[in-house]
C-alpha cells in the first residue's frame, strides 16, 4: 500500500486528483486504521498525534503529491541538509513512502529501543551494506562529523583508541552484535522532537 497525501492508494503509480475523486478516494485525513497500521509498523515509537503531525510534514515534502519522497528531496529539509551525516543517510534510502518515512524517523524517537537506535547507527556506518563495519567505514563517518576540525591523523588515533578500549583491533570488522556490545550500555541518546498541534 502506498499512502498519498489526501488519500490512501493501493496502486503503486501516482494518481491525479481527478482520478482520485473518480475512485472516491478523497479522504483528507489518515483513517484510524491507517494511523494504527503506521504506529505498529514503527513499533509504537510515535503516538497517534505524532503520526498525524508526521503525515502533515510528509505531505509538505511530497511536492509531486505522489505518496513518495525521492531521497534527493531530503536535502531540501533544512534539519536534514545541515546534518553532517546527511550523505551517509541518503545512501541508506532511495526514497520513502509515508510508512517508510515514519519508520526511518522512529530511530530518533525517545520511545525507540536502544537496540533500534544502535541498529540504525550500524546501518549508517555500514556504507557498503555487507553487514560489517570496518575501521574505514567508521573513519568515513567520523570525517563527515568532524570536517576540518580534526586532522586525518587525529581521527585515526581517536578511533584506534576507542576500538582498543572496546577490545577490538584496527583491522576488526564489527557486526551488529559487536555494535550492541560496545554501545549497549552507553545510554545512547538520539532523539527528534515531533511538534504536535
Amino acid at each position: 500500500m502506498r499512502m498519498q497525501c489526501n488519500t490512501i492508494l493501493v496502486s503503486s503509480d501516482c494518481v491525479s486528483r481527478k482520478e482520485e475523486e473518480a475512485m472516491g478516494n478523497t479522504s483528507s485525513m489518515l483513517t484510524q486504521y491507517d494511523i494504527e497500521e503506521v504506529q505498529q509498523h514503527c513499533n509504537n515509537a510515535f503516538n497517534q498525534q505524532e503520526i498525524v503531525s508526521l503525515y502533515q510534514r510528509f505531505c509538505q515534502l511530497d511536492r509531486n503529491n505522489c505518496g513518495f519522497i525521492p531521497s534527493d528531496e531530503f536535502l531540501s529539509i533544512p534539519e536534514f541538509a545541515v546534518n553532517p551525516l546527511s550523505q551517509s543517510l541518503l545512501r541508506m534510502l532511495d526514497g520513502l513512502n509515508f510508512k517508510e518515512f515514519v519508520a526511518f524517523l522512529s530511530a530518533f524517537s525517545p520511545r525507540a529501543t536502544l537496540h533500534h537506535k544502535i541498529e540504525f547507527i550500524f546501518k549508517v556506518y555500514d556504507t557498503d551494506c555487507n553487514g560489517k563495519v570496518t575501521f574505514h567505514d567508521i573513519l568515513r563517518a567520523l570525517r563527515d562529523l568532524t570536517g576540518p576540525f580534526m586532522s586525518e591523523q587525529q581521527r585515526e588515533e581517536v578511533l584506534t583508541q576507542v576500538l582498543e578500549e572496546a577490545g577490538y583491533a584496527k583491522d576488526s570488522s564489527l557486526t551488529l552484535s559487536d555494535f550492541m556490545r560496545i554501545l549497549g550500555n552507553s545510554g545512547l541518546k538520539m532523539e527528534v522532537e515531533v511538534p504536535v498541534d
